[in-house]
């Protein structure tokens, strides 16, 4: 019962937005909009909103740019930062070569690496993010939000003040509350779409860089999806499946076909480019904006965090929340931080949730799907 797929006037819509959105980022460009680029959910983008930028997720989910970063970087890093470095020095990233800034953070050692190499043909600002997820390390990482802006005011010499922040991060709130609204129809049993479905509008819509307009596309397709699901007839039961883990997107998205092939639905994906990055709101009325900021992005269970309460707390919520038969943790090749986690996770999932736990390790080639597909279709064999 796909909902979605009786929408195809918004879907449609979506995809277009995706495809022409390098074209948008060139007509800001082109008015004196400053683009500022980055890879990762740690990147606190009301700082670039509130001095008027426009911030943009680039390019890293292909493997066919591995190989020419692959002249350069050893083969055995993970396929993550291989993939970005490819597509940033060969100028295949339109994001890439329009920002005027690309922000790294310190999460792993590659990518640390990676930023030190971007450096030597583009802007980039690394910003120093703790590892834990302490008081003190809060402490730090405000301070870091600081000197962030004090940055960017200096680099494009500006100002940006605490209403430009506040304006900034209600814009932010709201944009994440309209993708969690598209995100919390999966709740529903059975399902209004396909894991595939779902992940398309949401990762197609970080490329509606009109904010406004997007919002109110999120919060119209979720009011169609609701109304036309208590008009259809429901389907008979789903094998519903989390998907846990390192990012997704571009070519790892065979995993949620692979899933839904073998009779699953990827009801849920804790991992960035799911509810990890919209989850947490930040404080609007909080009397210290930056603490407020700092506050939010440092609460991301990311496997760097040691230890990593918040992300057993997100798994354990989203598995109730959204009546998940199995958990399935994908761990792309080289990404030591999600491997080592795993262990923990899978724990967790089996000894205090009760539920069936399986990891795969992969990178962005096609080569192992088939082999992926037999592990897959035994596990949501097992939970039928």
């Amino acid at each position: 019962m796909d909902v979605i797929r009786e929408l195809p006037e918004i879907f449609e819509e979506l995809a277009q937005k995706k495809q022409q959105s390098f074209l948008t980022v060139k007509e800001y460009k082109d008015k004196g909009i400053p683009v500022i680029g980055a890879y990762c959910s740690y990147f606190p983008r009301e700082l670039a909103l509130a001095m008027g930028a426009i911030p943009i997720g680039l390019c890293s989910s292909s493997d066919e740019t591995i190989e020419i970063a692959e002249k350069t970087i050893p083969k055995e890093i993970c396929p993550l930062i291989k993939s970005s470095y490819g597509y940033a020095v060969s100028d295949r990233c339109p994001y890439f070569y329009f920002s005027d800034l690309v922000v790294g953070e310190t999460t792993c050692d590659g990518k640390k690496k990676m930023y030190e190499m971007l450096a030597e043909f583009k802007e980039v600002y690394v910003m120093n993010l703790p590892n834990t997820q302490s008081e003190e390390a809060l402490r730090l990482w405000t301070k870091e939000i600081i000197r962030f802006k004090e940055y960017l005011e200096e680099h494009f010499n500006l100002v940006i003040t605490e209403e430009d922040l506040q304006k900034a991060v209600r814009l932010s709130n709201e944009q994440r509350r309209a993708m969690k609204r598209i995100y919390e129809t999966m709740k529903l049993n059975p399902a209004p779409m396909t894991g595939k479905e779902l992940f398309t509008v949401l990762y197609g819509s970080k490329y509606n860089l009109d904010f406004q307009n997007q919002i109110g596309d999120m919060n119209h397709l979720a009011d169609e999806i609701l109304k036309r699901y208590e008009e259809k007839e429901k389907t008979e039961r789903q094998i519903r499946i989390l998907i846990t883990g390192c990012p997704m997107g571009g070519d790892t998205e065979k995993l949620i076909d692979i899933i839904e092939e073998c009779g699953g639905t990827a009801v849920a994906f804790e991992n960035c480019t799911g509810v990890k990055a919209i989850d947490r709101m930040i404080e609007e009325d909080s009397d210290d904006i930056y603490r407020a900021i700092a506050e939010r992005y440092l609460g991301i269970g990311c496997s760097i965090m040691s230890p990593n309460h918040n992300r057993i707390e997100l798994v354990g919520r989203m598995i109730d929340e959204y009546q998940v038969d199995g958990v399935i943790e994908m761990i792309l090749t080289g990404c030591h931080s999600t491997a080592m986690e795993s262990i923990s996770i899978s724990q967790f999932v089996n000894e205090e949730k009760h539920i069936p736990y399986i990891a795969v390790t992969t990178n962005y080639s096609q080569a192992d799907r088939e082999s992926l597909k037999v592990r897959i279709e035994a596990f949501v064999e097992m939970l039928s």
